[in-house]
């Protein structure tokens, strides 16, 4: 079998004589009576993080945990408000510097992170910290 010979290339097509989006008109150029679009406030878009004095009344219990997870250590912070759960995550991540997820009732920490745990709820206000194994 021998070489294919290829196709010569096929002329390009001249311009277009109708355009679609001509009977349209231009855009019109925004006006500078026109007000700006508003962003969303950030208050409103993100939840709160300010910590209600009354619901750190409770007993907090810190704990470490590894069952369940492969051998994983994880820190399990029980006691706090739900309604809170999601906000305090985020501190919480950035204070000490890990992850954390929101599991039911309870705030889980990736990592053995009891004592510090404890000592940044005592500094947040917490009254009461119980600390586990």
């Amino acid at each position: 079998m021998g070489k294919k010979k290829k196709a010569a290339p096929e002329p390009a097509p001249e311009v277009f004589s109708h355009n679609p989006f001509a009977a349209l008109g231009g855009v019109p150029a925004a006006s500078p009576t026109t007000p700006a679009r508003e962003e969303p406030e950030a208050a409103t878009a993100t939840p709160s993080t300010e910590i209600s004095g009354n619901s750190w009344k409770t007993k907090v219990v810190v704990r470490r945990e590894t069952k369940g997870r492969g051998g994983k250590t994880v820190t399990r912070v029980t006691g706090l408000p739900a309604a809170e759960l999601p906000a305090l995550a985020l501190r919480m991540k950035k204070a000490l510097g890990c992850g954390a997820v929101v599991e039911g009732e309870a705030l889980v920490l990736l990592g053995s992170l009891v004592e510090r745990t404890a000592v940044w709820l005592e500094a947040e206000g917490a009254e009461r910290v119980i600390r586990g194994n």
